[in-house]
Protein backbone atom coordinates (compact mmCIF):
# COMPACT_ATOMS: atom_id res chain seq x y z
CA UNK A 1 0.00 0.00 0.00
CA UNK A 2 1.29 3.88 -1.21
CA UNK A 3 2.52 5.52 1.50
CA UNK A 4 1.02 8.78 1.62
CA UNK A 5 2.56 12.76 1.55
CA UNK A 6 1.46 15.91 1.40
CA UNK A 7 2.26 18.54 -0.57
CA UNK A 8 2.15 21.85 -1.18
CA UNK A 9 1.57 23.57 -4.75
CA UNK A 10 2.22 27.35 -5.64
CA UNK A 11 6.10 27.56 -5.09
CA UNK A 12 8.04 30.29 -6.84
CA UNK A 13 10.76 30.10 -8.80
CA UNK A 14 13.70 30.62 -8.54
CA UNK A 15 17.24 29.89 -6.55
CA UNK A 16 16.92 32.70 -4.33
CA UNK A 17 13.12 31.10 -3.29
CA UNK A 18 14.75 27.57 -3.05
CA UNK A 19 17.35 28.75 -0.75
CA UNK A 20 14.24 30.05 1.75
CA UNK A 21 12.54 26.99 1.45
CA UNK A 22 15.51 25.15 2.12
CA UNK A 23 16.61 26.78 5.46
CA UNK A 24 12.89 26.77 6.33
CA UNK A 25 13.10 22.89 6.34
CA UNK A 26 10.91 22.66 2.96
CA UNK A 27 12.18 20.74 -0.20
CA UNK A 28 11.39 22.12 -3.29
CA UNK A 29 9.92 19.79 -5.86
CA UNK A 30 8.45 18.67 -9.40
CA UNK A 31 5.79 15.82 -9.72
CA UNK A 32 5.38 14.50 -13.67
CA UNK A 33 4.81 11.30 -16.02
CA UNK A 34 2.03 9.58 -17.65
CA UNK A 35 1.25 12.60 -19.56
CA UNK A 36 0.60 14.95 -16.88
CA UNK A 37 1.42 18.32 -16.84
CA UNK A 38 4.67 18.88 -14.33
CA UNK A 39 3.29 20.37 -11.21
CA UNK A 40 6.04 22.12 -8.80
CA UNK A 41 5.59 21.51 -5.15
CA UNK A 42 6.96 21.74 -1.67
CA UNK A 43 7.26 19.01 0.66
CA UNK A 44 8.10 19.07 4.36
CA UNK A 45 11.43 17.68 5.32
CA UNK A 46 10.47 16.04 7.73
CA UNK A 47 7.17 14.39 6.24
CA UNK A 48 9.08 13.00 3.87
CA UNK A 49 11.72 11.85 6.39
CA UNK A 50 9.28 9.62 8.13
CA UNK A 51 7.76 8.63 4.27
CA UNK A 52 10.78 7.04 3.77
CA UNK A 53 11.67 5.71 7.28
CA UNK A 54 9.96 2.46 6.37
CA UNK A 55 12.59 -0.89 5.04
CA UNK A 56 11.86 0.46 1.15
CA UNK A 57 13.63 3.36 1.54
CA UNK A 58 13.97 5.55 -1.22
CA UNK A 59 12.10 2.74 -3.20
CA UNK A 60 8.60 3.25 -1.15
CA UNK A 61 5.61 3.89 -3.29
CA UNK A 62 4.51 7.27 -2.14
CA UNK A 63 0.57 8.37 -2.41
CA UNK A 64 1.43 12.51 -3.24
CA UNK A 65 -1.42 14.70 -2.19
CA UNK A 66 -1.33 17.78 -4.44
CA UNK A 67 -3.98 19.68 -4.09
CA UNK A 68 -7.25 17.90 -4.68
CA UNK A 69 -5.51 15.04 -6.68
CA UNK A 70 -3.66 12.43 -5.22
CA UNK A 71 -1.07 10.51 -6.98
CA UNK A 72 0.98 7.42 -6.82
CA UNK A 73 4.42 8.17 -7.78
CA UNK A 74 8.15 7.34 -6.45
CA UNK A 75 11.41 8.93 -6.15
CA UNK A 76 13.00 9.58 -9.53
CA UNK A 77 16.21 11.79 -8.12
CA UNK A 78 17.37 13.52 -4.96
CA UNK A 79 19.57 16.43 -5.37
CA UNK A 80 21.81 16.81 -2.43
CA UNK A 81 23.74 19.67 -1.40
CA UNK A 82 27.68 18.93 -2.07
CA UNK A 83 28.88 19.86 1.55
CA UNK A 84 25.92 19.33 3.89
CA UNK A 85 24.31 16.45 2.25
CA UNK A 86 21.03 17.88 3.01
CA UNK A 87 18.17 17.22 0.11
CA UNK A 88 17.64 20.38 -1.81
CA UNK A 89 15.06 19.22 -4.81
CA UNK A 90 12.96 15.85 -5.43
CA UNK A 91 11.95 14.52 -8.47
CA UNK A 92 8.29 12.69 -8.15
CA UNK A 93 7.60 10.35 -11.43
CA UNK A 94 3.53 9.56 -11.29
CA UNK A 95 3.34 5.58 -11.86
CA UNK A 96 0.74 2.94 -12.46
CA UNK A 97 0.21 0.50 -9.62
CA UNK A 98 -0.15 -2.02 -12.56
CA UNK A 99 2.28 -1.08 -15.03
CA UNK A 100 5.73 -2.63 -15.19
CA UNK A 101 8.62 0.36 -13.48
CA UNK A 102 12.23 -0.02 -13.40
CA UNK A 103 13.88 0.59 -10.26
CA UNK A 104 17.68 0.29 -8.78
CA UNK A 105 17.28 -2.44 -5.81
CA UNK A 106 20.15 -2.16 -3.34
CA UNK A 107 22.13 -5.35 -3.19
CA UNK A 108 22.97 -7.16 1.00
CA UNK A 109 25.11 -10.34 1.31
CA UNK A 110 23.77 -13.01 3.86
CA UNK A 111 25.67 -15.97 5.05
CA UNK A 112 29.16 -16.36 6.16
CA UNK A 113 31.61 -17.77 3.44
CA UNK A 114 33.86 -20.39 5.69
CA UNK A 115 35.73 -21.99 2.76
CA UNK A 116 36.86 -18.52 1.61
CA UNK A 117 37.39 -17.42 5.34
CA UNK A 118 39.66 -20.60 5.86
CA UNK A 119 41.67 -19.54 2.71
CA UNK A 120 42.46 -16.02 3.11
CA UNK A 121 39.49 -14.65 1.10
CA UNK A 122 37.19 -11.88 1.54
CA UNK A 123 33.37 -12.01 -0.53
CA UNK A 124 32.86 -8.69 -2.02
CA UNK A 125 29.76 -7.08 -3.92
CA UNK A 126 30.80 -5.47 -6.66
CA UNK A 127 28.13 -3.61 -7.00
CA UNK A 128 25.57 -1.87 -4.23
CA UNK A 129 22.04 -1.63 -6.52
CA UNK A 130 20.72 -4.11 -9.13
CA UNK A 131 18.25 -2.92 -11.50
CA UNK A 132 15.31 -4.74 -12.10
CA UNK A 133 11.60 -4.55 -13.67
CA UNK A 134 8.47 -5.18 -11.71
CA UNK A 135 5.12 -3.45 -11.08
CA UNK A 136 5.00 -1.11 -7.72
CA UNK A 137 3.21 -3.88 -5.88
CA UNK A 138 6.38 -6.72 -6.66
CA UNK A 139 9.13 -4.20 -6.11
CA UNK A 140 11.75 -5.62 -3.54
CA UNK A 141 13.51 -3.56 -0.71
CA UNK A 142 16.89 -5.40 -1.31
CA UNK A 143 18.06 -8.35 -2.76
CA UNK A 144 19.35 -10.83 -0.60
CA UNK A 145 22.30 -13.04 -1.92
CA UNK A 146 23.53 -15.94 0.27
CA UNK A 147 27.39 -16.08 -0.05
CA UNK A 148 27.39 -19.90 2.21
CA UNK A 149 28.71 -22.07 -0.21
CA UNK A 150 31.22 -19.86 -2.50
CA UNK A 151 34.73 -21.15 -2.60
CA UNK A 152 37.95 -19.15 -3.35
CA UNK A 153 37.68 -19.13 -7.14
CA UNK A 154 33.80 -18.78 -7.59
CA UNK A 155 31.81 -15.82 -8.58
CA UNK A 156 27.81 -15.01 -8.90
CA UNK A 157 26.70 -13.70 -11.98
CA UNK A 158 23.70 -11.37 -12.65
CA UNK A 159 21.75 -14.54 -14.27
CA UNK A 160 22.29 -16.73 -11.02
CA UNK A 161 20.47 -14.11 -8.57
CA UNK A 162 17.19 -15.46 -7.52
CA UNK A 163 15.13 -12.81 -7.61
CA UNK A 164 11.00 -12.91 -6.04
CA UNK A 165 8.53 -13.91 -8.82
CA UNK A 166 6.96 -11.24 -10.97
CA UNK A 167 10.39 -9.74 -10.88
CA UNK A 168 13.16 -9.28 -13.54
CA UNK A 169 16.92 -8.64 -13.49
CA UNK A 170 17.81 -5.45 -16.26
CA UNK A 171 21.22 -6.05 -17.47
CA UNK A 172 23.96 -8.36 -18.83
CA UNK A 173 23.34 -11.39 -17.30
CA UNK A 174 26.88 -12.08 -17.20
CA UNK A 175 27.96 -9.14 -15.42
CA UNK A 176 29.79 -10.10 -12.27
CA UNK A 177 27.87 -8.86 -8.89
CA UNK A 178 29.76 -10.96 -6.64
CA UNK A 179 33.54 -12.37 -6.50
CA UNK A 180 36.24 -13.15 -3.79
CA UNK A 181 38.94 -11.12 -3.11
CA UNK A 182 42.21 -12.70 -1.71
CA UNK A 183 43.99 -11.43 1.61
CA UNK A 184 46.66 -13.35 2.30
CA UNK A 185 50.19 -12.24 1.46
CA UNK A 186 52.46 -14.67 0.94
CA UNK A 187 55.57 -14.45 2.93
CA UNK A 188 59.32 -14.43 0.56
CA UNK A 189 62.44 -15.83 1.98
CA UNK A 190 65.06 -12.83 1.71
CA UNK A 191 68.17 -13.47 -1.17
CA UNK A 192 71.39 -13.62 0.30
CA UNK A 193 73.97 -12.59 -1.72
CA UNK A 194 77.16 -15.10 -2.29
CA UNK A 195 80.32 -13.42 -1.28
CA UNK A 196 82.55 -12.49 -4.18
CA UNK A 197 86.05 -13.85 -4.63
CA UNK A 198 88.94 -11.71 -3.60
CA UNK A 199 86.33 -9.18 -2.41
CA UNK A 200 87.80 -7.09 0.35
CA UNK A 201 87.77 -8.71 3.99
CA UNK A 202 87.67 -12.19 2.33
CA UNK A 203 88.55 -14.88 5.04
CA UNK A 204 92.19 -15.55 5.89
CA UNK A 205 93.00 -19.50 5.81
CA UNK A 206 92.51 -21.62 8.67
CA UNK A 207 95.14 -22.35 11.25
CA UNK A 208 97.68 -25.00 9.15
CA UNK A 209 96.20 -24.28 5.92
CA UNK A 210 98.51 -24.67 3.15
CA UNK A 211 99.30 -20.77 1.05
CA UNK A 212 98.43 -20.99 -2.27
CA UNK A 213 101.02 -21.24 -5.00
CA UNK A 214 103.07 -18.17 -5.26
CA UNK A 215 101.79 -16.75 -2.04
CA UNK A 216 104.57 -15.97 0.70
CA UNK A 217 104.73 -17.50 3.63
CA UNK A 218 103.61 -14.80 6.59
CA UNK A 219 106.80 -13.21 8.06
CA UNK A 220 108.70 -13.74 5.17
CA UNK A 221 108.39 -10.43 3.40
CA UNK A 222 111.44 -8.73 2.12
CA UNK A 223 111.79 -4.83 2.08
CA UNK A 224 112.07 -3.27 -1.31
CA UNK A 225 115.68 -2.58 -2.15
Amino acid sequence: MPTSLKTKIGRTIGSSESRRLVLADQIPAVVYGHGMTPVKITVDRRDLRVALAGPAGANTILELEVGDAKYPAIIKEMQRDPVKRVVRHVDFMQISLTELITMDIPVHLKGTAKAVLADGGLVDATVNTIQVRATAANIPNEILIDVTNMGMEDVIHLSEIELPAGVTAVGDPDLVIVTVLTTKIEEVAPVVAAPVEGEAGAAAPADGATPAAGAAPAGDAKPTA
